[in-house]
């Protein structure tokens, strides 16, 4: 299997498969950094990024939005003062979907090129 941040979002559909626990037990430790939430019943993948000031934080929530546009696949970005949360998730599914961990480890990818 390649490397997560090799792969691209693929076409999700409103009867694309969730992930199962097995691919999710696969797909979590290759994005340590990230937690499973669950907001309004729906699971999400979650992580602050920190930075030394609201410029930067703002730098970064713009290259995510970048990268989602280019990819086709968009999530929850807050911006505060030294502090980017984004969190991932598949509306058309209400759920996890492989896409959502491949721009997990994508957006990773963002904070060690830059």
């Amino acid at each position: 299997m390649s490397r997560l941040t090799e792969q691209h979002c693929e076409a999700c559909r409103a009867d694309a498969p969730r992930v199962t626990e097995a691919e999710r037990e696969q797909l979590l430790p290759q994005i340590p950094e990230w937690t499973l939430t669950r907001i309004e019943g729906v699971e999400q993948l979650l992580r602050c990024f920190h930075f030394p000031d609201f410029a930067r934080a703002m730098d970064f929530a713009n290259r995510v939005g970048e990268l989602a546009e280019a990819q086709g696949h968009h999530p929850a970005i807050l911006v505060e003062w030294g502090r980017v949360t984004v969190r991932w998730w598949t509306h058309k599914i209400h759920g996890l979907h492989r896409n959502d961990f491949v721009m997990a480890a994508r957006t990773d990818q963002l904070v060690t090129s830059s």
